[in-house]
């Protein structure tokens, strides 16, 4: 029996190791794929988690920026436009210059005009009434691009702060940082411009007016054409005024630290340290809105906007005057009255400005803001 298995091994030897052999090795690849089968599983398990909190912080992230997006539209503009509408009316009232010719003309007890005084007087309302719709124009604009400008760098740095959260807990931890990391202060500086830019844009303003309509004499005739190139020359004119992007200035406040000091006196009534806040989100926030005004991509939306809102305006000009206008057009002392009016529409609420809805529909504007929240900020 032994020496029968000895000469069946010795003449079935190479098989019988060949086949040993090869059912090791498929033990071997079998415990290998079966091992590498399970870590895939356990890779593509962690891939639908991440995937799942992916999910979920993009669902956060989207909420949370809404809710920016619904404080900018509901409080933050609402307020801006309606102080700028009161600041506007109050620095550039003509009131009491229609008051002084109606009284010059011995309509009450107070003397008559000489001649040179009425010159004056018509003079003074010639630049206010355009100044002031003008300014209205650019102010409006501006103001609309700006806290729009800022919810999209919001909408970014959300987007960057939430995306290294991995869980729920986590993201609602996160997510009251927004009342701690500047957030809520950079959008309050929607109210700079009427707060604090405002006098400066009107001097500059009238400047720019005062330089154009200099040539421009009462009781020449003016057409609802050259109405629109007056305003288009002024709103030039101040733009050439304001070098190396000054009119940034009138929006966005050049330090925040300083800035940070304005808001808490004001807040406070004193001037009181501890009111201070951390304002280094809020310089960052500032600095890259700076970039963004600065380019010349937001200055192409930005001209863009004015010329459409300028046309509008001239628009409304025509239907107001009702009857057609004569080919020389109507003397100018007759038009600054409807001119000066223009400016009390572009003032109007947000959800009641039809100039706001235009900007915001205007395709170039809508592009200019995708690539902006996609991360590809304009070339500077």
């Amino acid at each position: 029996m032994l020496a029968s298995a000895r000469g069946f091994w010795g003449r079935h030897r190479r098989k019988i190791l060949v086949s040993l052999g090869v059912a090791g090795a498929g033990y071997a690849a079998y415990r290998y794929l079966d091992s590498h089968r399970r870590q895939l599983v356990r890779v593509e398990q962690r891939a639908l988690e991440e995937r799942a909190a992916e999910e979920i912080i993009k669902n956060q992230l989207q909420t949370h920026f809404e809710n920016v997006q619904k404080i900018s539209d509901t409080t933050t503009l609402p307020f801006a436009m309606h102080y700028l509408r009161s600041r506007i009316m109050e620095e550039l009232d003509i009131s009491h210059l229609t008051e002084k010719l109606m009284h010059g003309k011995g309509e009450s007890s107070a003397p008559a005009l000489t001649p040179k005084e009425k010159y004056d007087t018509w003079e003074k309302i010639k630049i206010l009434s355009f100044t002031r719709t003008v300014s209205s124009i650019w102010a409006m604009t501006l103001l609309s691009l700006y806290v729009r400008v800022q919810v999209t760098i919001l909408g970014r740095h959300l987007y960057l702060d939430f995306a290294r959260v991995t869980d729920g807990a986590q993201l609602q931890e996160g997510s009251d940082t927004f009342s701690k990391s500047g957030h809520k202060d950079f959008l309050a500086t929607a109210d700079y411009l009427a707060t604090y830019g405002i006098n400066a844009l009107i001097t500059k303003m009238q400047h720019a007016a005062t330089e154009i309509l200099k040539e421009k004499q009462l009781k020449d005739p003016m057409g609802i054409d050259e109405v629109l190139e007056t305003i288009l020359q002024i709103l030039k004119q101040f733009m050439g005024l304001c070098e190396d992007n000054s009119w940034i200035n009138y929006l966005v406040p050049e330090n925040a630290n300083v800035y940070a000091q304005l808001m808490a006196v004001s807040s406070s009534g004193f001037d009181d340290s501890s009111l201070l806040k951390d304002v280094r989100k809020l310089d960052q926030l500032m600095s890259e809105t700076r970039i963004v005004l600065s380019s010349d991509d937001f200055r192409n939306i930005m001209d863009r906007s004015l010329k459409k809102i300028a046309s509008v305006v001239v628009e409304d000009l025509a239907v107001q005057i009702g009857a057609p206008i004569p080919p020389p057009g109507l003397p100018l002392a007759k038009l600054l009255a409807k001119v000066a009016q223009l400016s009390l529409p572009l003032l109007e609420e947000p959800d009641k400005n039809k100039h706001i809805q235009i900007i915001r529909s205007m395709p170039e504007v809508e592009l200019f803001y995708t690539f902006l929240y996609a991360n590809m900020p304009p070339e500077t």
